[in-house]
């Protein structure tokens, strides 16, 4: 798959947008089974060429090779296929009641452009999240990539023309924090998924403070970890290195700090640093 300028939003903010809202009037009275079809067909095209994206990913952001193809094979693909799956069920209208004269339900309607801001340490996990949901229920989404992790926006872009995407449904845009908030801040959009740190959070919050838009917040930190007195010390020391490193140390749920019992320290340290040495040398 080619990616390149061909794939790329070279228009302003303002045209993206105005875009995103005609499109989304479109999209919206698609069939939920073809918006299912087509998110499938975006599925296929990535798990088709996860290697090579794989190669992507351990460019941009520094995970090894050998970990990085399975965040399509294996993450970005269930939950695809899972958010799919529960589309006709999460979509159907919810009944209010029914006395044989009057039938009340409550039909969920698209929100309208939904503004997906995705970070960089698994960028195709993180925003299929917001991406995929966002189009079954027949909203537009523009994305915005962190700035070390752009090809993704690119495959996205690509993979959803090779779908059969109407123009203008998804785009992306390269853009700084300045032009993000006064995206968050316009009334366009109906919805805001922000991946990323907790100032990142306060940032979008604060963007978005002069007017009503819901929004999802899910916000990047560690997980201490604690080793009781009477821990599995080899299964515990494991456990605590992979949580650790995996992803090169660069994940949400990260543990960090560690602590244990006094009477179990100097194990924890030497088993540690045997784990680690051994985790370099591979």
């Amino acid at each position: 798959m080619r990616i390149g300028p061909s794939v790329r939003v070279r228009c302003g903010v303002v045209d993206v947008l105005d875009r995103a809202v005609e499109a989304q009037r479109r999209w919206g009275r698609v069939p939920l089974v073809e918006r299912i079809a087509v998110v499938d067909r975006m599925r296929q095209v990535m798990v088709a060429d996860a290697d090579a994206i794989g190669a992507e990913i351990s460019a941009e952001m520094g995970r090894p090779i050998a970990y990085s193809p399975n965040e399509i094979r294996r993450g970005f693909d269930e939950r695809a296929r899972h958010m799919a799956a529960l589309a006709p069920s999460c979509l159907a209208d919810l009944s209010a009641g029914d006395d044989g004269v009057i039938r009340r339900f409550i039909r969920p309607t698209p929100v309208g452009v939904v503004l997906v801001l995705a970070p960089w340490n698994y960028p195709y996990l993180t925003s299929v999240n917001a991406i995929v949901p966002a189009l079954l229920a027949g909203n537009s989404v523009v994305l915005k990539m962190s700035s070390q992790t752009p090809t993704v926006a690119h495959r996205y872009a690509a993979a959803f023309a090779a779908a059969g995407l109407p123009d203008g449904v998804f785009q992306f845009v390269e853009v700084d924090h300045d032009d993000t908030a006064r995206m968050v801040a316009d009334d366009r959009v109906g919805f805001v998924a922000f991946t990323g740190s907790v100032p990142g959070g306060h940032a979008v919050v604060r963007a978005a403070a002069g007017r009503f838009v819901d929004m999802n917040l899910e916000l990047g930190g560690k997980d201490p970890a604690y080793v009781r007195a009477d821990a599995a010390l080899e299964a515990t020391i494991a456990e605590l290195v992979d949580g650790s490193f995996f992803n090169s140390g660069q994940s949400c749920c990260g543990v960090a700090p560690i602590k244990s019992h006094h009477s179990w320290r100097s194990a924890c340290k030497g088993g540690r640093r045997c784990l680690c040495r051994l985790a370099r040398a591979e």
